[in-house]
């Protein structure tokens, strides 16, 4: 009877629903090609229209990978794959075209190679044969950032940095090499800041090893380090560090055979690699130095290119010098493996602007520090590193000196008679100066050369306090405000020029000014607030604390950049997040 059954529904759907289901094909087959036509993407919107070729034995930033069988490198070389036979000679390209194609990776077999690509319009993943060909897309992000990809042990995933902006940052992902929208294994919580660079794996595939940012903040003009090893537990999701190296340590590679852990760090302004015995744990220098890394800037392309042990973990195979390097471990002894690489690099137009050149009297695009005089009609600046006066709004300005040194800052005596602005030359120095209003020569008030800024009169005009610091620690300073890094004092000079007379060690972000008591100065000091004290320094108030803008990845909000005391005491006006 079941046998019957299942011979009856097939001849009534051929019998009596021939054309019913021919339509409902044909309908799905239209509405596959429809779908086809609207998934059909151009590779790159820019038409190739020039050709850069010539012959290179050599290259920068070159991330590459052995394969499983140890005969074969493949590498990146200026957005194109090569491989390579292990002992060097003729490279073969395998990828091609306008994308850029970077960070290759054999899968565990030999069959494949993963690596990132922009040939879709954002980079993306991309798995392809190991000969380049058949490329596919393993994902399909849209302003996302990918870095470092690895294969898991078994070949059926790939782990990968990816970098979505706040509030995750960095985190590791997981896909399917078939596919998928990934799974997060670092992104919770508490592990926001980790911000994981570099995948590795080792003989242990519970285990990945990775470069973890120590500190949150900027990543460009670092005056510190930041990155130290970390290990994600795949089996229990906890993360561990595994270093504390004073020059970071990033880019982890491990040894097929579980006994070496090789990576980067910085020592006396330059990388190195050293080596990490897993078993006894000795950690020594491999070889020093080698290519430079990128810890002070967005590390898009990770903090140093990719490396990859022999399959006997014997020989680290390497990139420093724009060669290639087998250096053995743990001898660290390097036996360079030459290649030479045909490069044919198809590029989009040649883009040119026609910009129009001033000709004749020069106009200032920026003004600066623009202050007005106390009865409102005089205005004081700097432009074009000098300081001018004019009649407001509409008078022409004058300078007020023909000094040939930097200018700047600014300040109306309260009778209104007088400006005073502080100078800057790196040969010289600075000074404090100070000029008539109405016109004349501009008159020295400091005794000694030194870096000054923020001038502000007393609201008796008797006296003028500045902030003072050193003159190299001013040309050696990188920080946003510019005023000589932290030793710095405040101190007071008397209107018509004396001695300078300190009144405290000064921290203040903003300048320092006066409200209604005459006898107190007031300084914005950021996440301290807005403070005064006296003369002396004594007698330190708080007043108020204002603060902007919480990034998300961050502990606490931002705080203003400026808060100033109004003239009455009871009120003062702040500047946050340029507002």
């Amino acid at each position: 009877m079941l046998s019957y059954r299942r011979w009856l529904a097939p001849a009534l759907l051929v019998a009596g629903f021939v054309l019913p289901i021919h339509a409902v094909v044909q309908d799905r087959q239209d509405a596959a090609a429809e779908k086809d036509k609207k998934e059909t993407k151009k590779d790159l919107p820019l038409e190739p229209d020039r050709t850069i070729e010539f012959d290179t034995t050599e290259g920068s930033w070159i991330s590459l990978d052995v394969a499983p069988n140890g005969r074969t490198i493949v590498f990146e070389l200026l957005g194109d794959l090569y491989t390579l036979p292990i002992d060097g000679g003729s490279a073969t390209r395998i990828t091609s075209g306008m994308p850029f194609d970077s960070q290759p990776r054999y899968s565990p077999d030999g069959s494949k190679i993963v690596f990132l690509s922009d040939r879709s319009g954002d980079e993306n993943i991309w798995i392809a044969n190991a000969d380049g060909s058949d490329p596919k897309p393993l994902t399909k992000g849209k302003n996302v950032r990918y870095l470092s990809p690895e294969w898991t042990p078994d070949g059926k995933y790939v782990v990968v940095s990816k970098s979505s902006g706040p509030p995750q940052g960095v985190q590791l992902w997981l896909y399917h090499v078939d596919g998928g929208t990934g799974v997060n294994l670092t992104g919770s919580e508490e592990r926001r800041q980790l911000n994981p660079l570099g995948a590795a794996f080792g003989k242990d595939d519970r285990y990945v090893y990775f470069a973890e940012r120590t500190n949150a903040g900027s990543v460009y003009n670092q005056m510190t380090f930041r990155w130290q090893l970390g290990l994600y537990d795949r089996l229990t999701g906890e993360n561990y560090r595994m270093s504390d190296e004073l020059g970071s340590a990033m880019r982890p590679v491990l040894s097929p055979d579980g006994k070496w852990l090789v990576y980067a760090t910085r020592w006396d302004a330059q990388t190195g690699l050293r080596v990490r015995n897993l078993q006894s744990g000795d950690d020594s220098w491999l070889i020093y130095p080698v290519q430079r890394d990128d810890q002070e800037s967005s590390s898009n392309r990770d903090l140093m290119p990719g490396s990859s042990f022999t399959p006997d973990s014997r020989a680290l195979i390497t990139s420093y010098e724009g060669k290639i390097w087998r250096v053995d471990v743990p001898s660290g002894e390097a036996t360079p493996i030459p290649f030479s690489a045909h490069v044919d690099e198809k590029i989009g137009p040649r883009i040119r602007f026609e910009y129009p050149v001033d000709q004749g009297p020069v106009r200032a695009q920026q003004i600066r520090y623009p202050t007005l005089s106390p009865d409102g009609k005089k205005l004081a600046f700097t432009a074009l590193d000098r300081v001018w006066i004019m009649d407001y709004p509409g008078g022409k300005p004058r300078r007020v000196s023909s000094m040939d040194v930097g200018e700047h800052q600014p300040a109306w005596s309260p009778d209104g008679r007088y400006v005073a602005y502080v100078s800057w030359s790196d040969q010289a120095g600075g000074e404090v100066y100070r000029v008539p209003a109405a016109g004349g020569q501009p008159e020295k008030l400091t005794r000694v050369s030194s870096f000054y800024s923020e001038p502000v009169y007393s609201p008796d005009g008797k006296r003028i306090v500045i902030v003072r610091g050193p003159r190299a620690a001013r040309q050696e300073d990188f920080s946003p405000a510019g005023r000589g890094g932290q030793s710095m004092d405040l101190v007071w000079i008397p209107a018509d020029g004396g001695d300078a007379a300190s009144i405290t060690p000064y921290r203040g972000e903003g300048r320092p000014h006066f409200g209604k008591d005459p006898n107190r100065i007031y300084a914005w000091e950021g996440r301290r607030g807005l403070v005064s004290f006296r003369w002396d320094g004594t007698d330190r108030l708080t007043h108020v604390k204002v603060t902007g803008y919480k990034n998300p990845n961050a502990e606490q909000a931002n705080p203003a950049q400026d808060v100033i005391m109004g003239p009455d005491g009871e009120h003062a006006i702040a500047l946050r997040q340029s507002r």
